[in-house]
Order: structure tokens, then sequence, then C-alpha cells
């Protein structure tokens, strides 16, 4: 549970709602990760690719406690949220579905048996369940159900469970992208319904033109050998001996030990040209020494000649590609038999005819030939594209993956007319909408960006990771057939369509859907009672750039549909509220730099943002912010925009909202919890103006206490939190002591940003930290470094992490992260990311003669004495590795380490926060034992060695 009562205010004439009360946190993060089973999600995931999305657990909390009054029951709000089962059972439904995600291991059957209940996105809220929820709505909002507005819908689960407990919801999304899914989802599901047979008769006729069109560039080489997927890459010439050079890092095609493994193998002919034999199910004596894991292309992109063995460098691969100096290449062919099967076989003539036939197709009609020739921004996320030469949208396609595309939107504009005569125009733009999402989301698995999977033997995906990529393998698809086509995507399109219109009530009406910025809404002062919203993710994530993909294909079907949001050539990056530094790449000099104009922009959007939001709120009305981010810049800027924007904050939650370390996320700036930070319109406005500021040093020592106690509350809650996501979900409470008190000055009348308050925060927390988790007497007598390095570990769990919270750890304790980079070798920086480095990177070898060592490693093991204590146990961990335990002893002795307090705590300490697998940890791990443990005088506790798993380990802070 979760208490955080409304502070006395002005606004005590507020009435508090449940979400300024106590939360069945901990169950409902439960929840949250139950639902993230990739086998079946929900829904509106299958819908179209979106790159940010809520659970719907949290978001139906989010929503129900923002409009409930406090005195709510929190069983019946778990039981309204679809949380927990049927029968009668012992103690509260939060006590139940803790008891069972702690004994799930223990299980017989599947989870949904051993939990009882359904996974809630499964599940809707009765008739009875609704009017119960209504009538207790009702008696908080003067007895009129309030209007739900989510501002930034973007995937739409917010607005969408909304109008599953059946409140008015107004929606609002700045990208065409996302908008177009928010019509299903919002506005078709409750108004058209189940159009199935509608669906299916002009997906039909789609396909057949379409299929048509394209099926002389999938020829049957075989009888009943249908091709699915060209396994195709780039072959450039060797400068040496002039034969080709296909660009294969590997020539696995499948690897997978559950079935067929199948493998490429390259020959050079006389002509210096490339012939490829697919090998299915090789044996040993078939392969004859060849290893399919050793390709042409090295791990740092470095290219062999498979003829002479010359090696291209990567810089001119690369210049080559981008000069256009390169072919395309099939290397291997999947295919489809005539029973439903599929199998594998080696290009043949016919397979490349093809290909320079869909080539010449696209050259010589005109349509095709200029179709998606708009440039490519120079962006954040495009600018490897134009690395590669690709400065055009059609550039990021093959011709064939021009032609068979581009047949589906032909087919649909062909059809159009007929659909908009032969229905109603809701139910029109809901066919045309179904069927062009069909082909925008198969995009994703047809184009040069998509790779090849050789795990599965199958096409992956363009947008793995949140970036434009270039592959080097890329997959042309046969869209007309066998999985990966159009009918298929389309189907499971509809059967997610179909699933969202039943899940909603009957007397449910369509949301208030607009598309425009969220900084000016279409309402007048005081229109909406309840704000529900998950902002834009600071620089987490450039949704623009990375939808424009989608949109270039959208718009050339849906243009006529909807011209009101494919009028402009690209998605709206003006308005778009993200610290997107490369706008700001032409203005930045004089002192100030991209990033922190990028900043500046988004925190001045953002108090846009949130300045119309108090707008459009009636007094008294509410909104919730769902926050997922662990860069301290993006939580100063939501607060300065909360508080800038005249909100008064009075309630924060931190609940569980993402699998840890999930795919693609693992080492970006989200975390893995979500702040639930709710602010009120007051019925009388603050006179921010004239406020009398007040001193930090009053703040400062609040600001400490209140994020202390959170951390220690947090602890002590069994909430599935890292430590990581404590020290932010202390941000909230801390961040309401600093909103109660602005302005904020310092003792020269200087204004107190909320950062100050925030670096005090997770110093105070971390501190908490070290006292919960490290036994290791003497920590703080250790040099601020050696701390420094201890602390990241402890904290992040991880040896790379974000470089802003290695930094604001490094101010807690007085280090300048960045004047101690090339001193200590300390970290490195990894794709912007701070990474630590470990004994082997900072010690100079010692079988070595020290005239032959590297001046740039900082640590020398002959040394008597050592600036740091770190430097100490990490040149002891060296000795100890390479000349042997009794050489080491003998180096401790000579250094008198056996009385070195701050050379034990170091040791102990890293042994309590380093992972058991890594290297160091068995290091420390032996010099704590034996011969060794007796020179130091040791006496560990047993915990220091305990394994993983246990709960000492480096880990969650608690199981449930």
């Amino acid at each position: 549970m979760s208490e955080n009562p409304i502070q006395d205010t002005e606004e005590e004439s507020l009435k508090p709602l449940a979400i300024e009360g106590k939360l069945p946190l901990k169950a409902v993060g439960i929840e949250n990760l139950r639902e993230a089973n990739p086998q079946h999600l929900p829904p509106h995931r299958y819908l179209h690719p979106w790159f940010a999305r809520r659970p719907t657990p949290a978001s139906r909390l989010a929503i129900l406690a923002s409009v409930l009054p406090e005195s709510t029951d929190t069983d019946d709000l778990l039981r309204w949220m679809q949380i927990g089962p049927d029968t009668q059972i012992d103690g509260s439904i939060s006590d139940y579905v803790e008891r069972k995600k702690a004994t799930e291991d223990e299980r017989s059957g599947n989870l949904e048996s051993h939990y009882g209940y359904p996974r809630p996105f499964t599940q809707s809220p009765t008739d009875s369940e609704i009017n119960e929820i209504h009538e207790l709505v009702e008696s908080s909002w003067d007895g009129s159900l309030p209007t739900v507005l989510d501002p930034t819908a973007g995937g739409g689960i917010i607005p969408y469970e909304s109008l599953r407990y059946d409140l008015p919801t107004a929606a609002n999304e700045l990208n065409p992208v996302p908008s177009v899914m928010l019509r299903l989802m919002l506005n078709y599901a409750p108004s058209v319904g189940d159009i199935k047979s509608d669906v299916d008769k002009w997906a039909e006729q789609v396909n057949e033109r379409a299929k048509s069109r394209i099926e002389a560039y999938f020829p049957s080489v075989k009888d009943g050998q249908t091709p699915l997927n060209y396994v195709s890459t780039y072959k450039i010439q060797c400068n040496s001996c002039g034969a080709e050079i296909p660009l294969v890092p590997k020539w696995w095609i499948r690897t997978r030990s559950d079935g067929i493994r199948v493998a490429v193998r390259p020959e050079i002919r006389d002509d210096g040209s490339v012939n490829y034999d697919v090998l299915v199910d090789p044996d040993e004596h078939e392969l004859k020494g060849f290893d399919p894991g050793n390709g042409p292309v090295s791990r740092g992109g470095d290219t062999e000649c498979i003829n002479c063995h010359v090696v291209t460098e990567d810089d001119e691969v690369r210049s080559r590609l981008k000069q256009g100096e390169f072919e395309y290449d099939i290397y291997c062919v999947r295919y489809l038999e005539r029973d439903g099967g599929h199998g594998f076989r080696s290009p043949e003539p016919e397979d490349r005819d093809a290909f320079v036939s869909a080539r010449q197709h696209v050259e010589s009609d005109f349509e095709l030939a200029t179709f998606l020739s708009t440039p490519i921004p120079d962006g954040n996320k495009t600018s490897e594209l134009h690395n590669y030469g690709l400065t055009e949208w059609r550039d990021l396609f093959s011709p064939r993956q021009i032609a068979s595309n581009y047949a589906y939107i032909e087919a649909i504009n062909h059809f159009r007319p007929q659909i908009t005569s032969n229905h109603e125009s809701d139910t029109a733009e809901a066919i045309l909408t179904l069927l062009t999402l069909s082909i925008s989301k198969l995009i994703d698995r047809n184009s040069r960006l998509t790779s090849w999977d050789t795990s599965k033997g199958y096409p992956s995906q363009m947008f793995k990771s949140q970036n434009y990529s270039f592959k080097r393998i890329f997959v042309d698809s046969n869209i007309s057939v066998g999985g990966v086509d159009y009918i298929s995507y389309l189907e499971k399109i509809y059967d997610s369509y179909r699933e969202l219109v039943r899940y909603l009530p009957e007397s449910a009406d369509e949301a208030e859907l607009t598309v425009g910025d969220a900084a000016s809404l279409p309402y007048q002062e005081g229109d909406i009672q309840a704000v529900v919203v998950d902002p834009p993710y600071y620089s987490s994530i450039m949704y623009s750039e990375l939808s424009d993909i989608f949109y270039v294909w959208m718009k050339a079907a849906l243009r006529d549909v909807f011209p009101d949001i494919f009028q402009s050539e690209l998605t709206d990056k003006d308005n778009e509220a993200i610290a997107n530094p490369d706008r700001f790449k032409s203005v930045a000099g004089e002192g100030r730099s991209k990033r922190e104009l990028a900043n500046q922009y988004y925190e001045q959007k953002m108090s846009d943002i949130f300045s119309e939001l108090y707008r459009v709120l009636e007094p008294g009305g509410v909104m919730t912010v769902m926050f997922t981010h662990k860069e301290t810049d993006a939580w100063d800027t939501l607060t300065m925009s909360l508080i800038n924007s005249g909100f008064t904050i009075t309630s924060t939650h931190p609940i569980t909202s993402e699998m840890p370390q999930r795919a693609g996320m693992r080492e970006s700036a989200s975390a893995d919890s979500t702040l639930l930070l709710t602010g009120r319109k007051p019925h009388t406005e603050r006179d921010q103006e004239n406020a009398i500021p007040t001193l930090w040093n009053d703040v400062k020592s609040d600001t400490r206490a209140a994020a202390k106690d959170a951390a220690r509350d947090l602890i002590d809650s069994g909430l599935s939190l890292t430590k990581t996501d404590v020290i932010i979900s202390a941000f909230g409470p801390t961040l309401r002591v600093f909103a109660d008190a602005y302005p904020v000055v310092d003792d020269e009348d200087n204004e107190v940003q909320p950062r100050r308050a925030l670096e005090e925060a997770r110093e105070a927390v971390t501190q908490v930290l070290v006292d919960e988790y490290l036994e290791a007497e003497g920590i703080g007598n250790l040099d601020d470094i050696t701390e420094w390095y201890i602390l990241c570990w402890l904290v992040h769990e991880s040896d790379t992490f974000s470089y802003d919270e290695g930094l604001q750890l490094g101010y807690g304790i007085g280090v300048d992260v960045d004047d101690i980079k090339r001193s200590t070798k300390t970290w490195r920086k990894s794709r912007g990311d701070m990474m630590l480095r470990g004994h082997t990177d900072r010690v100079q070898n010692a079988n070595e003669k020290p005239e032959n060592r590297s001046s740039r490693t900082p640590v020398n093991p002959d040394d008597l004495s050592f600036g740091l204590a770190l430097d100490k146990v990490h040149a002891a961990m060296h000795i100890y590795d390479v000349k042997g335990e009794s050489a080491c002893c003998d180096w401790l002795r000579e250094r008198n380490f056996g009385s070195d307090s701050t050379f034990k705590a170091t040791l102990q300490a890293l042994l309590q926060v380093l992972p058991h697998d890594h290297e160091d940890w068995e290091l420390a791990r032996d010099l704590a034992v034996g011969r060794t443990r007796d020179v130091l005088g040791l006496d560990f506790s047993p915990n220091v060695f305990a394994d993983d798993g246990d709960e000492t380990t480096q880990s969650e802070l608690t199981d449930h």
C-alpha cells in the first residue's frame, strides 16, 4: 500500500481523491508484470508498431484513482480493475495477489490457473460494476461523470481504458501514425463495431489485384515451391583481386536446435563472381571444415575477400555503399511448399532475373519512379541513413520491395471509391484504415532495414530497437503469401480490432478525438475534469523521426480519407514535445550547446502543455502524470513545467510498470517503474509573481528527510523496485516538498531549480541504500573516487548505466566524473552511457618489464603505496591472478595491507556489490579466503559470499 494524503494548504476545500490516499501498488505492479507475456499481449499492441505503451493495470489505476473518492475501498478498487478471483478468499485481494506471486515457482499448472483469474486486460467491468463506479464517482463530482482527457494519447491505452469504464473520454495526439490507430480504438470500435465480412470481402479483392501484379517477381523455380523470402545482402568488388565480396557477417540461415539447421557456403567462380550453396541440416562431413559462423564481415565492420583474403576497411565499405558502388545479391531462398511447409534452397538465375525485372519496372513506371522521393531529414535517428547514402524514403527499400509494397497501396486506392460508395462514411473509413494498417505494418518486415533472424530462420523487424540501423543482411519478402503476408497480417489486426470491440460496454460512446498540438487544445476553459497523461519521454524516444517511415506509406493510401491529418510532407517535428539535440545543431554555440537548447525547448513545451491542461481543467480538477524516466534533467523539467503552469502537487506513487531489463531498453533512460504524480487545479490561483521566496537552506533538510523517509518506506513495502528505481521513486515526495516551498532562492537571492532538490534526494537515498545493503565498515572513510565506484555498482547493479546517473552520484560525494575519467580509468564512455572498468583495464601487467608497460594504464602494481583504495584492491586482484596466491601474500605483507582498513573496507564492499559472474568478484572472493585471508586478517560476514539468488545479491530489492 501507499499513502499520500493531501498536505494542509489553502486547498483544504478540494475533495480528496483515491489517487491522493492509499493505493494497492504492489498488487497492481504484479499485474503489470503478468501482462508483459509476449505470447499474448493486449490487442491494441497488435494493431501497428508504436514506440511506447503503458500497461493496462497501471493505466486503469491512474484513471480510476483520479476520479474515485479517497474513501474508496482498496479491495473494491482492485475488483473493479478485474484483479482477484471471484471466489471468497482469506484476507485482502492485495494479500492474495502477493501470495500468488510469491508461490509462482511452486505452481503445477499455468499462471492463470495459479492466480485463479485471467489477466485484467482480458476482462472488462460488468454493467453492475460500472454502475457501482459511476454512482461513487458522481458523488465526488457534483452528480455528474467527469470527462477524462489524455492530451498525448500515443498508443491509446489510457483513453481506451476510460471507455471500458463508460466514462466521457477525450484524446489528443500530434502524430498521425498513432492517430490512425486511435480512430480504430476510440471511434470505430464503439460506433462501427464488428465488420468482419465487409473487411474480408475488400481485403480479398485488394490482395488479388496486388498479387497479380507482383507474382512475376517471385518465380517458382521448382513446381510447388513459391518463394517466401529472399535473404539478401550487398556485393562490393575486392580492390586486390577484383572478386565479389558479399557483406555477410555469418553464413548461418537457421541455427535453432529444435529443428533443421541451415547454412550457406559461398564459392568463388573463375570470373570472380560468387555462387551460393545452401546446406540444409549439414553434418560435419558435408561442411568439410567450413565454419558458417565466420563470414567476410568482422564485428568491427572490416570485410575480408573470400578469394584473396585482403581486407577492405569498414570506412571504405561504408563509402562504397554511400556512393552506390555495390550490387544487391540473393544468397538464400526460403520457399513455401504446396502442403504448407517451407524449405530453403540456393538462389537460381530466375530469382535474380525477377529482381532485375522489378528494378526495370520501378525505373520505367512514372508513379513508381517518383514514389517516396521525399528527402529523409538529417536527424537524431536518421543520420546513420545518410552515412550509407540513403537520402530519400524510397532508398530504404529495394526495387522489389518498392514494387511489392506499392502494389497494395495502388490496390487500396483503386477500390477506395467503391468502398466509400457502398458503405456509410464511418464504416468505409474503418475498412480503409484496417486495409492500410496491414501494409503499413508489413513495412516493418519488408525493407532494407529488415534483418534476418538466424535463430528462427525468419524475417526479423526493422525496429527491434528504436533506431534506423543499417543492415548488411536484409529480407525481400513475398507479402502476398506465406505468413509475412498481407492477408495474414490483416487477419491478426482484425482479430485485435474485434477484441477491442468486444471489450467495450454496449453503452460506450465514441471518444472525442483531436489531432494536433497538446499546447493548443480545442476546449473552453474548465471543460475537462480529469487529465491522465503519459507525456513524451524527454530524450528517450524520437517519435516523429521513427514514425516517418510509416507515415509516408500511410499517407499514400489515406491522404484522401483523412486529409486533415495527412497534409504535411512528414510528421510534425516543430511541435513535438521531446528534447532532440539534433534540431538545434544549426543554432548552437556562443555558450549554448545543442543539448542545453533541446532541454530548454522541452521545458518550455511541457510548460505550455501543462498550462493548457491547467486552462481546460475546471477548478478543483485533477491531473495525473505517468512518468517513466531516470535522468535528473527530465524530472527537473517536468517539475518546473508543473510549477509554472500553476498545479499543486498533491501525491506521488511509484509502481512497477515494466519487465526489468526489457529488450531494447536495457541501456535507455527509461526506468522499470512508473511514478504517478498527481496535481490539482486550485479553486483560487496562486499569485506566483508576488509569492514570498523560501530560503534553500530551509528547504534542503526537508527534501533530504522526505527522500530518506520515502526510500525506507519503499524498501519496507516489498514493491519490486530496483535500487535505481528507489531513487527515482523518492523524487516524488521530494518534489512535493520543493513545490510547496516554491519559489526557492539561495543566500544570494538566486532562484534554485528543482534539480538541486533532486540531487539532494539522490544523495540522501544513496546513503539509505548504503546503510541497508552494505555491511562493510569504514565506507565513509574511503577516498571519494573509490566510494563513487562502489556506489555506482550498488545503485545500478550493472557496469553500464546512464552518464547522467553516474554524474549525479559523483556530485553527491564531490567527484567530478569527467576530471577522473582519463587519470583513473575507472570508467569509459559506451554509446553515450558510462561503463565502469574492472581491474584488467586499470592495472599494468606485472609480468612485463616496466619499460614495456602501457603508460595509459594508471595503476602500477610495483608501487608500495597507492592514491586510491580501489587501486590497492585492483592491484591485489591482478597480482593474485597473474602470480598466484603465494606471491600475492608476499605482495600484501610488503605493503602492510593487513592493517589497512581502507583496503579491507573496499574489498568487502566490492564483494557485496559486484555481480558474482564478474571476474573481479571471483578474484575478490579468492583474496578473502585461504592464505591471503589470513595475511589480511579478514573477518567477513558469510553474506558477502552469498550466491546469486540469495537476498543479498545484486538483483531486485525484494521478491514478491
